[in-house]
């Protein structure tokens, strides 16, 4: 047990004690991610000395003798789990499966104490990744993992498909494909100025040279419209929540993407899949998007921006918040 949260704490960012105060949770953590890591270090340290950490007397109701309980039960309930939660998602279900007989207000508080996510934000999801292409499907790309800084927004992402994919093996550009090997030749020369420059004229083409572990993979572009959804601008109210949950959800992570036509700006319009999890389901359930009947009329999405309406999450606190749509319109009058 003690090798398991051992192995967790050491491979997650570990608890923030200093810094700007402003951005810390109570735990003193920055993040959910980073409050699994400070649950999984009070749990063993729990484990060792029998103590729970301080300050917990400050969001649960119940004494210490209490809490001991809790984090005794805790103890057993991560030993029993295969695999242990890996994700602050998984950690607060655990926490709340091993607590579920005591007080809601002393369950709360615990997540709260670590950042954890609280029961009404949590969500199942539904939506099984199709075998095969759905009806008005072009075709489907695999990409290479995600890189966070490719997240423009809460509904649009830029991902790399490498050229050794069947598919785009067949229509990379003779020139793309002279100036990675001149690339790959000036940097055995150490001339990294001029593979600077041909690395330029690869991604001038719509695409990038990436660094994969041990090797490099040339791969192409794309930006990705979230087919059905319209996420809060980045100015808006829940513009940053949006853009952090779509970025939580798929970085680092290879996507699968079927792509069912282009708009007007270039991007190409896709529904993604990430590890079988349908995104836009995430989105939507989770409060930090709009199902977009005006260009989509899937009733199963209307279903799950209604479900987050009945459960005020994300922008659903607000009683009538303003629609993408129409915050886009009013702003291209005011530009005008």
């Amino acid at each position: 047990m003690g090798n398991a949260l051992r192995y967790l704490y050491s491979h997650c960012c570990k608890p923030t004690v200093s810094g700007d105060s402003e951005t810390l949770g109570p735990h003193g953590v920055s993040s959910a991610t980073v409050g699994l890591s400070a649950l999984a270090h009070d749990l063993l340290h729990f484990e060792i000395t029998s103590q729970v950490p301080e300050g917990l007397n400050k969001h649960v109701v119940s004494s210490k003798k209490a809490q001991a309980n809790w984090y005794r039960k805790l103890l057993n309930a991560w030993q029993q789990a295969k695999p242990p939660p890996k994700t602050p998602e998984e950690a607060a279900r655990l926490v709340i499966q091993t607590l579920k007989r005591h007080q809601k207000a002393d369950v709360e508080g615990l997540l709260t104490f670590y950042g954890l996510p609280l029961p009404h934000t949590l969500v199942e999801v539904t939506a099984q990744a199709p075998s095969g292409l759905p009806d008005g499907v072009l075709y489907e790309f695999h990409t290479l993992p995600v890189d966070a800084k490719a997240v423009a927004d809460g509904d649009t992402i830029t991902v790399y498909v490498s050229t050794e994919d069947a598919r785009e093996s067949a229509y990379v550009p003779g020139n793309v494909h002279a100036a990675s090997v001149r690339r790959s030749e000036a940097r055995a020369r150490r001339n990294f100025t001029e593979a600077d420059a041909f690395h330029k004229q690869i991604i001038d083409s719509g695409y990038r040279v990436i660094p994969i572990q041990n090797e490099e993979v040339l791969a192409k572009k794309y930006r990705i419209r979230l087919r059905g959804i319209d996420a809060p601008e980045s100015a808006m109210p829940y513009g940053k929540e949006a853009k952090m949950e779509l970025t939580k959800i798929v970085q680092g992570k290879s996507l699968r993407v079927l792509v069912y036509g282009e708009d007007r700006y270039g991007r190409y319009v896709g529904d993604i899949y990430c590890n079988g999890i349908f995104v836009q389901e995430m989105m939507l359930k989770k409060g930090l998007a709009w199902h977009y009947a005006a260009y989509d009329k899937r009733q199963e999405l209307e279903i799950w921006e209604k479900q987050a309406r009945a459960k005020r999450v994300g922008l659903w606190v607000s009683k009538n918040p303003e629609e993408p749509w129409e915050w886009r319109k009013k702003n291209r009058r005011e530009a005008t």
